[in-house]
């Protein structure tokens, strides 16, 4: 087991938790900063959580759900208060009500995790600060420590499987829920970098193009909140036009963008939530879709949709970024 300490000061309202790990600091701190790796182990056992936001980043949030055996939902939520990349963050910990909102009928904590470096490795120390002696005690007899060392006696396999979140790999879909996906794929760039591929339209013109084959005649981004964007698509001798347009709805460059997306002429939208993390390999590109049904999602999903965006990812890294 990880975990090497725990103590309780009623005092200061503190529970604080150490835990060592024989791995370098950095690879502790990415498991915690990338989304596929820390629901691996954020949740007990029985209790997996499944992340559908997460940038660390100052003003970035974190939501994940909890689901248990029995298909009962436990959901929470993060808001970044401090980031300090590969050494500490503090976050406003709670819980959330079904649509997503902080419950407010809930206790909610801030929580300062800090990553250093060891002789054998690497050293978590997570404090944990209640508003109040009550809050204190309640979550502690909800089970806080104990589930707190169940999912952390998790941690040592996610570290241990480098190669499932390596760099290499092209891009993934993940099925999240009955209505989202998640499109993971590692960019050789920077996060700045990455960010204003998606943003500028001479570069976007170069490489959002999906197979080859299709030039953009019409590229119009936006990365401000309100505003809309106009993408269209078409093959290089012309014909077969088609194209997509939305509206951002939230942003906090250049880690995480949330915007509508609507295919021009058609009915219906999805939200599409773009969230940027550094990693060593260089930026984990995280797009989570949300579809108005789990039909839609699978005829999105069956028409090559993640090949396409493989294509235009490669596109990126060997025609921008190289």
């Amino acid at each position: 087991m990880p975990v090497t300490n725990v103590e309780k000061d009623l005092d200061a309202l503190t529970m604080t938790i150490v835990a060592d790990f024989a791995v370098p600091v950095e690879r502790l701190w990415n498991a915690y900063a990338d989304p596929r790796q820390i629901e691996k182990f954020w949740g007990p056992p029985e209790y997996p959580a499944t992340f559908t936001r997460h940038d660390v980043a100052v003003g970035g949030e974190s939501h994940y759900v909890m689901t248990g055996p029995d298909g009962d939902v436990s959901a929470g939520y993060w808001h970044f208060l401090a980031v300090d990349e590969g050494r500490s963050f503090t976050v406003r910990d709670g819980f959330s009500t079904e649509d997503g909102e902080p419950n407010a009928d809930m206790p909610s904590m801030e929580m300062t995790f800090t990553f250093e470096s060891t002789p054998n490795g690497s050293r978590l120390t997570g404090v944990t600060t209640f508003p109040s002696l009550e809050e204190l005690e309640q979550l502690i007899a909800m089970g806080m420590e104990e589930g707190t060392r169940a999912a952390m006696g998790q941690i040592d396999d996610v570290l241990a499987d480098l190669a499932s979140f390596a760099a290499g790999r092209g891009t993934e879909t993940q099925i999240l829920s009955d209505t989202q996906v998640r499109v993971s794929r590692i960019i050789r760039g920077s996060v700045e970098e990455v960010w204003r591929a998606h943003h500028d339209a001479d570069l976007i013109r170069r490489w959002m193009l999906g197979p080859d084959g299709w030039v953009m005649p019409v590229v119009e981004p936006t990365a401000a909140v309100g505003e809309s964007y106009r993408f269209e698509w078409e093959r290089s001798g012309g014909g077969d036009r088609f194209g997509f347009t939305g509206e951002v709805l939230a942003s906090n460059p250049p880690h995480y963008e949330a915007a509508t997306e609507q295919m021009i002429g058609v009915e219906g939208s999805t939200r599409n939530e773009l969230t940027l993390t550094a990693v060593p390999e260089g930026t984990l590109i995280s797009t989570v879709i949300t579809y108005p049904s789990a039909e839609v999602r699978d005829t999105v999903l069956e028409t090559g949709m993640a090949d396409g965006m493989e294509s235009s990812y490669a596109r990126l890294e060997a025609e921008v970024l190289a």
